[in-house]
Order: structure tokens, then sequence, then C-alpha cells
């Protein structure tokens, strides 16, 4: 099985996301895939990376015959499909719910079950949790390949979560990414708190000000009256 950097996972994942989704913009230009790349919404983590930075890493799947460059494609950009699965001479054949799954990982990382089912919906039909769950069970022993990992459940998590292994598995790196992520969002919710008490506040001292200023008035007014 081959073994994907982590630039190289997203670039696939985005051919196989774009491929699907908007089949009218693939085969895909190195602009193209850049933007996919680099997208903020449905990547994890994002990326910034520059047209060079995807060339390079391009160059390297064409000489690992996972993409080819469309020669049929006309004007100056090249542009480029994917081997990498459901192709005539590529050993990996998937389902579209099989599929749909190895995209999501490789674009967003470690994902449970559910997560699955919410985040493929563009890509492919779950009737249920339990589809993903049979989907990612074939993945698991896929012509003699094991293609997804089931983690380790994490403390406090009702569902454990699935890694693909088109790349070295780091499990601590996805523990601790679950974490960071985790103190993100508390983060977040802090600071929303922070600003409604803020505003709160605000509020307040806009209020007394406004008395304040009332009672001034009432006392200018009886002093110029004596």
């Amino acid at each position: 099985m081959i073994t994907l950097s982590a630039e190289q996972c997203r670039i696939i994942g985005v051919m196989l996301e774009k491929e699907t989704t908007t089949p009218e913009q693939y085969p895909l230009s190195i602009n193209g895939i850049t933007t996919g790349c680099n997208q903020k919404s449905n990547r994890e983590p994002v990326m910034s990376l520059s047209e060079a930075d995807i060339q390079n890493s391009v160059d390297e799947l064409v000489k690992m015959n996972q993409l080819m460059i469309d020669h049929k494609a006309s004007g100056r950009v090249s542009k480029y499909f994917h081997r990498f699965c459901n192709t005539e001479f590529g050993n990996l054949q998937f389902t579209a719910q099989q599929r749909a799954i190895i995209c999501v990982l490789l674009l967003r990382g470690p994902q449970t079950p559910g997560e699955l089912r919410t985040r493929t919906n563009r890509l492919a039909d779950f009737a249920d949790v339990g589809e993903v769950e049979t989907a990612l069970n074939q993945l698991q022993d896929l012509k003699n390949q094991t293609l997804v990992k089931k983690l380790e459940r994490e403390p406090g998590k009702r569902e454990s979560r699935y890694v693909h292994l088109f790349s070295d598995v780091d499990e601590s790196y996805c523990v601790e990414t679950s974490a960071t992520q985790t103190i993100a969002n508390s983060s977040e919710a802090t600071t929303s708190v922070s600003n409604v008490q803020l505003a709160q506040r605000v509020t307040e001292l806009e209020q007394q000000v406004t008395s304040l200023t009332k009672q001034v008035a009432c006392l200018t007014e009886l002093l110029e009256d004596k």
C-alpha cells in the first residue's frame, strides 16, 4: 500500500471530492488544487500551501502514478486527474460509500462514524450510522488490505474515531489534535461568554450615565431658580 505525506493526502482528498461535487471543473489545474487544499471549511487542519508547494507534491504523485496530466484538456494550463482508486489498472476499487469515507478521512483526519455520516452527505448516501460502520469494517479488511484503523475511544467520548492508513499514524498526535480542538472550542465558548458579560456591563454603565445626566440637569435647574 502507498504511503503519502500530509500534503499528498490533502491533494488526493481534494481530487476525490471535486471529482464528485464539481465534475464540471474536474480535472483540476494547480490553481484549482491549491484552492481546494487551502479551503477554510471542511478541512482539518486548515493549510496554507503555495502553488509551488502544490506543484512539488503533484509532481511526486505523478511519479507515483497517483496523478496524471490530462493531455486531452485544451489550453496552456495543465490539468490533472487522479489514479488513486476506481481506475482500470488500480488496486483500490471502492464502493461509493467506501470512497466517500476515505475522501473525508484524507481531508479531515480522524472522524467518528457520526461525523462521517454528516460530512459525506455530498459524496454518498448513508441511511444511518450503521451503514457507515459497515463500510468502515469493510475498509479494515478490503481484499486483505487494512485501509482504516479504529482508534482507542477517548475519555468522555461516546464514539471511537477512525483514521486512514495511507500515511504514518501517530495516535498521540491524533489525541493531541482532538484535545487541541476541544481547548479551542472551549476558548471560543469562554470568549463568547466574556463578550456577553462585557455587553451587559456596557449597557449598565450607559444607563448609569443617563441617570446621572438627568440628576445633574435637575440640580442645574434648581440652582438657576435660586
